[in-house]
């Protein structure tokens, strides 16, 4: 692989872990924001589920949108008109003065992160060979994912405006790379031919079996955010009334769990070059994932210590990203890949929204952390059936198109 395409990783990479700083940073930040901007305990949780479900929103509208404008304007454009946009919502999000003007910037910033890393994913892979692309894409999952890390420390070092601000800064220091990477000679090749249609949404849905392979790419990732989502980011409100010495801190989660996702993804990529498979990954993980996350919500823990060692534990194994993205993209033509490289993953987080609704729809019957368990259970059961289903795909040729 040649320098472009050294460069595409480096650029992909940079691209994503400002992705995940401030997909994460809201996250860490919720808590101190709203406080801040005067709610109480009540408000915090009801605005704080509002708030990350309108993001999630935008990035399921994002993802559509990004990913049909990077099959027919080109993947480069894309991945840096998502920086812009996300950039600009970050130093936006840092100005707010009530829950309105937040909501419409969280819902901005979702749009604009659903654009990198599917773009960015698309790009590398057409640009490396087929027995290297995996590497590629792990190492912009592996460390991009870090980016999570970095907004946990920002959030308890800086005032949650200044850690928006940030973002912001570093998403514009992006867009000076531009200059020195080029487009996808796959995707450039096919552009000149005339006939072929280009990022027709639509066209995943005409064929039964084309739709089931998407269908199946997004319902094996929905447990990875429901780790995020809610398992994390909601600690505090799952373990305040156990009996811990001192109490469970969101932002020191959200970290821990980010440091064990870098390690999940670089040890599923590696397992997945080792196997010369997509699938077997993917599976393993969400097994142990499974096992995890039972008794994450089922055991007494005594130390805050217990909560973020299992964080931990639950990133390593939430951690098969970076190869269901890969498998995605690859069982896809070129004249399709984009839009479902973009499009898959901001469907698995928009899932979060089904997610929340379903543990929320619970607790009318269930405590917090058993209807955070028996939603897990039923998401994690769908997973797996749907990973088991999927198209074994790797060392595929990406030089296909789709056909109507």
């Amino acid at each position: 692989m040649g320098r472009k395409g050294w460069l595409a990783v480096l650029v992909a990479t940079l691209g994503y872990f400002v992705d995940i700083y401030d997909l994460i940073l809201f996250s860490v930040v919720r808590e101190a924001s709203l406080k801040d901007l005067g709610y109480t305990t009540t408000e915090r949780l009801r605005y704080g589920v509002l708030l990350l479900d309108l993001q999630m929103m935008g990035m399921l509208l994002g993802g559509i949108l990004w990913g049909v404008l990077a099959d027919k304007r080109g993947r480069l454009s894309v991945l840096f008109a998502s920086i812009v946009t996300y950039s600009v919502a970050n130093f936006a999000n840092g100005l707010v003065g009530s829950i309105y003007g937040y909501a419409v910037w969280r819902f901005i910033a979702g749009i604009g992160l659903a654009g990198e890393l599917g773009a960015g994913v698309t790009l590398v892979a057409e640009l490396m060979p087929p027995e290297l692309r995996g590497w590629g894409t792990t190492l912009i999952a592996t460390v991009g994912i870090l980016g999570a890390v970095v907004a946990s420390i920002t959030g308890d070092l800086l005032s949650w405006r200044n850690a928006y601000f940030l973002g912001g800064i570093m998403g514009i220091f992006l867009l000076f790379l531009r200059v020195s990477i080029g487009e996808s000679f796959v995707y450039t090749r096919l552009r000149e031919q005339a006939n072929v249609p280009m990022g027709d949404f639509f066209q995943l849905f005409r064929r039964r079996e084309r739709f089931l392979r998407y269908a199946y790419a997004i319902l094996a990732g929905v447990p990875i955010w429901y780790v995020i989502g809610i398992l994390v980011s909601f600690s505090p409100e799952l373990f305040r009334d156990i009996s811990l010495q001192e109490p469970v801190r969101a932002g020191q989660a959200v970290m821990y769990t980010y440091i064990g996702l870098s390690v999940g993804d670089l040890g599923a990529g590696i397992l997945s070059q080792l196997l010369k498979s997509r699938k077997k990954p993917v599976l393993a993980w969400l097994l142990f994932s499974l096992l995890l996350s039972i008794l994450y919500t089922s055991l007494s823990f005594t130390k805050k210590e217990w909560v973020y060692g299992f964080c931990f534990m639950l990133g390593i194994f939430s951690g098969y990203w970076a190869v269901l993205i890969t498998g995605a993209a690859e069982q896809f033509g070129t004249n399709l890949r984009a839009t479902v490289a973009t499009s898959v993953p901001n469907w698995i987080r928009g899932s979060l929204v089904l997610s929340t609704g379903l543990w929320q729809f619970l607790q009318t019957a269930f405590s917090l952390r058993t209807s955070a368990l028996l939603t897990g259970v039923i998401l994690y059961g769908v997973a797996l059936l749907a990973a088991s289903q999927m198209q074994e795909t790797f060392g595929k040729s990406l030089e296909f198109i789709e056909e109507d």
